[in-house]
Order: structure tokens, then sequence, then C-alpha cells
């Protein structure tokens, strides 16, 4: 990551701008021609160095107040096949896989499941745990009790 990249990169971490050529007001911010952002950014997309450009809504701020990480005790063997299945499923926001810590942590995969109230939270994890079969051993709700961090990576300046 060059200079250039750098000053793409902090000129788009908090978001893009709301305005109908943000490329064009990054470009303006950074002193870079538009083309070049662009370019620039496709780049930094296909190298992984940016992962993904796209809408992060607030859900919150859209009412889903049930909030639960759910973790799930599922078998080695299967974890990876049957994550790609939860995933697709369009039930969960993340889904991914973490080691287990045993013997306090057992669970290797994590799904965070949305609702504005518990209730339909809960319907989720029920139709997750309906695809995961017994192939699932066990597994906990952890609901959100409060926002502590709401953005991810930050260069400095």
């Amino acid at each position: 990551m060059d200079a250039a990249d750098r000053r793409i990169v902090q000129a788009t971490q908090a978001g893009l701008p709301l305005e109908p050529r943000p490329y064009h007001a990054i470009a303006e911010a950074t002193g870079l021609p538009p083309a070049e952002v662009m370019q620039r950014m496709e780049r930094m997309l296909a190298e992984d160095a940016i992962r993904r450009i796209g809408a992060v809504p607030n859900h919150y701020a859209l009412g889903y107040r049930a909030n639960g990480m759910v973790v799930w005790d599922v078998a080695d063997e299967v974890v990876d096949a049957l994550g790609a299945r939860i995933a697709a499923l369009g039930l969960s926001s993340h889904c991914y896989r973490r080691p287990r810590h045993p013997p306090h942590w057992p669970y290797n995969l994590f799904t965070m499941v949305h609702g504005r109230e518990r209730a339909e939270a809960m319907r989720a994890v029920e139709a997750i745990a309906a695809v995961l079969g017994p192939a699932a051993r066990a597994h906990e709700v952890l609901f959100s009790t409060q926002i502590l961090k709401k953005t991810g990576l930050r260069l400095a300046g």
C-alpha cells in the first residue's frame, strides 16, 4: 500500500460520502483523479486490502433490538460444509468458524441473528438448528445488552 492508497483508505474508512458522486468526493479529498481512485479501489479489492464496498445498515436504527450471537458446538468434520449452508440461508448477518477453547468453550461455529424482538431472533436460531441437526451438539444464544464498538480497523493519520 503506497501513500495514495493509504489516503484513499483513510478517506473511506468511515464510509463513502453520501452524495451522488462519492468517488469524485474521495478524489477531491485525496488529490487524485476520480478514475485513479476507482482503479486503485478495484485493485485493493482484488488484492483483499479492502474486503468489500457495500452498505452497512445500522440494525439498531432499523428497529432490530434483539441481536444474538449464537455459538454452536458442531462436529469438526462437517462444520465448514454446514457453515456454508447456514450462511446461504440468509438468517444471520455473520457466520464463521472459530477455534474451540476446551474445556470451558466448546463452540466452533458462530452466527449472528437479529430480530425486532427476541422471539423473532429465536425463530432464526430454531431454523438454523434444524439445518444443523444432530451435528450441532450444543449451542448458546448470547444477546447483546449494549453497543460498545461499531467500527472496523481505522488507520491513523
